[in-house]
């Protein structure tokens, strides 16, 4: 729009009422009917939100319509109304670009335009309005830079932009506003630093620049300024020690906030002489050293928040705290504060409502006069060391919404006074020792979302008034304790339920057909208990699931049909029980490597890739004359087809012994494929260097492409002699025919000699485009495009899912295969990812291969201690036994997969040049915990700790996976841990940094 203008013809009055006629006219919504006055029954000064002034009748001097509801654009007449000294349209639904001729008001005082929906830049020539003492822009989708020309209006006293998407740094000349009291540029996008000229605002009260992209350090001066009554820098990146200019020069301090920066230093106890201080907030930054013991000073204290910092002290700060009787908030999480709660805990003010003190080193008990806190509503004392038992006073807390004392060596009994508190939304008493019965009082807590009682020692049946709580929607888990009986009918009462986790108990019977009524249903864990029968029907409602695991039961009869039907689902876990029959062929089990069913023997059918046996269809009855005819007709019919093969047979041996140098090529079954070594070199390039994708012990990899266009991987074996063709054809047969959604799937051999007459053997894998994990932990710069390089990192809960996936492929090859498989050689470059980024374990059995042509060959005498002649693994992930002459062994597998999960979190490879004989990668992790864990972890997992909440969620994970590196690879064999138990493990430490996400974004 250009300047526009009326013509002389109309009068000043006529300029101004045609001036608010077009701002009318630009409205499109009016909800209340503000507007309805505006009409030609009366003058333009009596419409509702206009005021005209008294000097200049007719002139328009205030325009206020807030919170009205109104819908449209601001039309550009406005700029006509040359006498505007007051515009306030704040909380309604103005959109489109705020118009430039608002540059024309050369007497507008006051310019309200909050809360709406204005877009584009500011206007560039705002700077006119020398008279600008209020600018209010605050909530609405500004984008572009903020002008310096805003240095401008000296008279300004409120510049509001928070809450916008403004970018760029913040003008030097804002710091010639020296009449500014507010200042508030929160919620954008600015970077930079923070102009040193801002200290020059002598009268500022409001300082506001959170949530932005901000670095360097905060200048001193504006502390000092005697008259700030609010400081907010959160959220940016900011960093120094700036607390030691917080005290006597700033008494009119009320309010500090400064959590999520890189702040360093201690917390001064000259803080204290901020004497009418209320707020104060410095989580997630890196302060340290003790608390100030004079808190209790700031009488006017309502919020202590200085969690996810590295402060060490013990509690003896919570005494004095005991005087700031207007506490409402105390939130110490994530730091090094360790001792016991002081009795003075349960004499904190009454009116305290939210205390977090989770992921410290407290010790001890909980006081018992904790119900004295009666106002509390959030308690969180999680993953520290408390210990003894659950004070029975906890039931005097009936405000409380969130108990969470999970992570813990808490011991006895669940109080059954936890019932009284019947506000309750979430109960998390998980990973303690609790013993004895769950309380049937707590079905009295009718608002549960979350109750986790998981990883406890709890026996006895599942108290139906639990399964009765239909509030609960997020979690309901009793993993891992001792619970008997049968599951409830009352399982049908939790309508609203996301996930439902009942796995590694004793629970036996069926499943009740009341779980049809559990329709919203994402995950179902049900594995390792003894739960009987058929998979029930009941399930066929539950569409929405997910992820439903029925493993290690005594379920029996035919996989049903319906399953294939639940058009969600993308995990289905059946193995270890006693199924039999076909095996559907739709849905989720089309995709082989999201179904598991291993170690039910009588199943059949399927889809190719399930590689099980073919189902033998019933033949009818027949009447005994029928059959008698038949079987003439039969024993005649076989004994031509006898005949014809015979002659087949002796021409078929001619023929071959007249043919030489030909390819022996093996087919697994009739759909693998049947590849010649020429098609191997056409498809290879001649096995090309460009085709080369990696070389390890056991061979070379090349990239292929088959005649037909598919692409394989094809590992050409390291072979010393000729012959054995026959033994390893053998052994191929045999792991041509298992199949595990985390195995690398083998689909042919070759076994032939190549044109120099060297024997020729290698196994045709399917190609993996993500390539192997080795490239993902430690990626090629050399040969590699850079970006593509820095693109290459797992992310935290992908790399979990890997470990899992690893885990489930070696714990198939133990116990799902008879006789049990060793893999001898895991690392990194035998983990391959597909196009899903779900790990598949190559090379598993390679070892036995070699080993077998190696013996048949060259003619070992042993044949007893063939698998000890192997080949054993790489250096670095061979377990030290191998090294002393023991055979490869399950436990040996345990021990290289210890290394390579705690290869997968460190980055580190175990045999860099800082490991050598007295030191390893097991005992370089050992060393570490827990204290030094982070400081030891891959710095790429770092770029997800957005904040020190964040930061101590990863932190607690990361501690727990290194325990299971470490325990799998223990040097004694005797004292690794399994493969079984470190699913389990990491599938509990999963769930747990998952829950924790979830319990952040609520």
């Amino acid at each position: 729009w250009s300047s526009i203008t009326i013509s002389g013809a109309y009068s000043q009055n006529q300029t101004d009422r045609l001036a608010l006629a077009s701002f009318k006219n630009a409205i499109h919504e009016d909800p209340l009917g503000v507007l309805s006055s505006w009409n030609d029954s009366a003058h333009h000064c009596e419409w509702q939100g206009v005021l005209c002034s008294k000097r200049h009748p007719g002139r328009v001097t205030s325009l206020v319509l807030r919170s009205q509801g109104l819908k449209g654009f601001l039309s550009p007449y406005i700029g006509n109304l040359s006498f505007l000294r007051v515009i306030i349209l704040q909380n309604n639904s103005f959109h489109g670009e705020i118009p430039p001729q608002i540059s024309n008001l050369l007497r507008l005082c006051v310019l309200y335009l909050s809360n709406n929906s204005f877009g584009g830049l500011i206007p560039s020539n705002l700077s006119r309005c020398s008279n600008l003492e209020t600018l209010n822009l605050i909530d609405n989708q500004l984008v572009g830079e903020i002008h310096s020309d805003l240095g401008s209006l000296t008279r300004l006293k409120l510049l509001g932009l928070f809450r916008n998407s403004l970018v760029g740094p913040i003008p030097r000349l804002i710091g010639n506003l020296s009449l500014l009291q507010t200042l508030s540029l929160g919620e954008n996008a600015l970077s930079g630093e923070i102009p040193e000229e801002l200290s020059r605002l002598k009268r500022l009260i409001l300082f506001q620049l959170s949530s932005n992209k901000l670095t360097g350090e905060v200048p001193a001066g504006i502390l000092n300024i005697s008259d700030i009554f609010s400081f907010s820098v959160s959220f940016n990146r900011l960093w120094g020690s700036f607390l030691n200019d917080v005290g006597t020069a700033s008494p009119s301090l009320y309010r500090l906030s400064a959590c999520c920066n890189l702040f360093t230093g201690m917390i001064p106890s000259t803080l204290t002489n901020a004497t009418s201080l209320g707020g104060l907030s410095l989580s997630d930054n890196n302060f340290h050293g003790p608390i100030p013991k004079n808190l209790g000073r700031l009488k006017d204290l309502y919020l202590i928040e200085l969690g996810y910092n590295h402060l060490q002290d013990d509690l003896s700060f919570i005494s004095s705290l005991v005087n700031c009787s207007k506490l409402k908030t105390l939130r110490m999480p994530g730091n090094l504060i360790h001792g016991s709660l002081p009795r003075s805990f349960s004499n904190l003010s009454t009116s305290i409502k939210r205390i977090s003190m989770s992921n410290n080193r407290i010790q001890g008990s909980i006081p018992l006069a904790l119900g004295n806190l009666f106002n509390l509503s959030f308690l969180d004392l999680m993953n520290n060391f408390l210990s003894n038992c659950i004070p029975h006073s906890i039931g005097a807390l009936f405000n409380l919404h969130i108990l969470a004392l999970g992570g813990n060596m808490l011991t006895g009994e669940i109080p059954s006074s936890i019932g009284n508190i019947t506000l309750l939304n979430i109960l998390d008493l998980s990973s303690n020792f609790f013993q004895g019965y769950i309380p049937q009082s707590l079905g009295n807590c009718k608002q549960l979302i979350i109750l986790e009682l998981s990883i406890n020692n709890l026996i006895g049946s599942v108290p139906v008034e639990i399964m009765g709580l239909s509030s609960l929607s997020v979690v309901f888990s009793l993993a891992n304790n001792n619970l008997s009986g049968s599951l409830p009918l009352q399982v049908g009462s939790l309508k609203n339920l996301g996930i439902l986790d009942l796995s590694y108990n004793r629970l036996t019977g069926l499943i009740p057909a009341s779980i049809s009524m559990c329709l919203v249903l994402e995950g179902l864990f049900l594995e390792a208990n003894s739960f009987r029968g058929q998979i029930p029907e009941a399930l066929r409602p539950l569409r929405g699931l997910k992820e439903l695991d029925l493993s290690n039961n005594n379920f029996s009869g035919p996989i049903s049909s319906f399953l294939a039907e639940l058009s969600l689902l993308e995990y289905l876990n059946l193995s270890v029980n006693q199924l039999e029959g076909q095996v559907p062929e739709g849905g989720v089990f089309l995709n082989a490597s999201s179904v598991l069913i291993y170690g039910n023997t009588e199943l059949c059918g399927g889809v190719p890739d399930l590689k099980l046996p073919l189902c033998k269809s019933s033949s009818s009855k027949k009447s005994s004359s029928t059959n008698a005819r038949v079987i003439c007709v039969v024993v005649g019919s076989l004994s031509c087809l006898a005949l014809l093969l015979l002659c087949l047979y002796i021409f078929y041996r001619k023929k071959k012994q007249t043919t030489t140098n030909t390819s022996t090529s093996l087919s697994f079954e009739n759909q693998f494929l049947r590849i010649s070594y020429e098609e191997l070199l056409r498809a290879t390039n001649r096995f090309s260097e460009t085709n080369l994708i990696g070389k390890g012990r056991y061979g070379t990899v090349y990239k292929g492409i088959l005649d037909g266009g598919a692409t394989v991987a094809t590992k050409v074996l390291n072979l010393m002699q000729r012959g054995a063709s026959r033994s390893f054809i053998s052994e191929c047969r045999t792991l041509g025919t298992i199949r595990h959604r985390n195995l690398v799937k083998i689909l042919s051999v070759c076994s032939s000699v190549d044109f120099c007459g060297n024997d020729f053997k290698a196994l045709i894998y399917e190609f993996m485009a993500n390539e192997s994990l080795e490239e993902w932990l430690h990626p090629r710069t050399i040969g590699r495009d850079d970006e593509c390089s820095e693109s290459r990192n797992l992310r935290l809960v992908q790399r979990l899912n890997i470990a899992i996936d690893i885990a489930t492929a070696i714990e198939y090859l133990h116990k799902g295969c008879y006789p049990a498989i060793v893999h001898g050689d895991l690392k990194p470059s035998n983990v391959l990812l597909d196009n899903d980024m779900m790990a598949r374990v190559g090379d598993f059995g390679l070892a036995k291969i070699i080993s077998t042509v190696s013996t048949n060959t060259i003619g070992v005498q042993d044949q007893g201690s063939s698998t000890s002649t192997a080949v054993r693994g790489s250096i670095g992930y061979v377990p030290p036994e191998y090294g002393m002459g023991h055979k490869v062994s399950t436990l040996g597998d345990a021990y290289s997969y210890g290394i390579l999960l705690l290869e997968m979190f460190t980055g580190k490879r175990p045999t860099e040049e800082a490991f050598g004989h007295h030191l390893n990668l097991h005992n370089f992790v050992r060393m570490a915990l827990p204290d030094r864990a982070m400081e030891i972890v891959d710095l790429r997992l770092w770029s997800e700790a957005g904040d020190r909440q964040q930061e101590m969620k990863i932190r607690d994970c990361i501690i727990s996976v290194f325990k299971v590196g470490v325990a799998c690879s223990m040097e004694s064999p005797p004292e690794r841990m399994g493969m079984t138990e470190a699913i389990r493990k990491l599938h509990l430490i999963k769930v747990s940094y998952e829950a924790k996400e979830r319990m952040m974004g609520m």
